[in-house]
């Protein structure tokens, strides 16, 4: 199942994609890229010291965080394991349309495809560096979504609480406390009151950051 999307530009010249159905973007409208790097690469995986990182992600939506910790595995040298729940993939030919891979060499735009043309529902290695498993998942029925791995990131990044509520519950965010490790690193670019007490009351240490331009704050939590 796909949701209708159209594409936009954002501030920082990135692609994000736009439903209509639901009135919501995929990324802030004052940058994709931008904030990607912000909430989730720069507050949370940068700050993981670990040299092998297991990722979730809620909401693998356009690939774009999951691309841009790729770029950091490389860059740094540090194994990454992703794992991404979704329950709407785009289309491979949406994917090939994206232009985060633009200016780009060679391989990093085959690395980006590499990441959508990789199989649903099964690990994969895109580099040496880095392996993802896409699953197709329901996450708000937290009983059905098959996860045998624990982690040390967390990529919060579901649409807001009130376009998907059924996503901002205590009871998934104990379920993703249960399935990190010690000091794992959760981040959203969420920083509503009621979703930082409910983190806080599952057990994680939460802190609101600065957040991106458009965004005055952000959280990050720890377990």
């Amino acid at each position: 199942m796909q949701l209708k999307t159209n594409f936009e530009i954002t501030e920082d010249g990135s692609h994000t994609l736009f439903v209509p159905q639901i009135n919501e973007h995929y990324h802030s409208t004052h940058g994709a890229v931008q904030e990607s790097m912000h909430v989730y690469i720069n507050a949370g995986l940068r700050e993981c010291t670990k040299k092998h990182v297991h990722i979730l992600e809620i909401g693998f939506g356009t690939g774009l965080n999951a691309y841009l910790s790729l770029l950091e595995a490389e860059k740094i040298q540090k194994t990454i394991e992703y794992t991404a729940l979704e329950l709407y993939p785009i289309s491979l030919e949406k994917a090939t349309l994206l232009n985060y891979s633009v200016g780009k060499s060679i391989q990093e735009k085959d690395w980006f495809m590499k990441l959508h043309q990789s199989d649903w529902n099964s690990k994969q290695v895109v580099t040496y560096c880095f392996s993802i498993e896409k699953l197709i998942t329901d996450v708000s029925k937290t009983s059905k979504i098959p996860l045998t791995s624990s982690f040390d990131v967390i990529y919060f990044d579901a649409f807001a609480p009130k376009k998907q509520p059924e996503l901002w519950t205590t009871e998934i965010f104990q379920f993703l406390y249960d399935h990190c490790n010690t000091n794992a690193i959760l981040t959203t670019y969420c920083a509503k009151g009621s979703v930082r007490r409910m983190l806080q009351s599952v057990g994680f240490t939460v802190e609101r950051l600065p957040g991106p331009p458009g965004k005055r704050e952000i959280l990050r939590a720890i377990k």
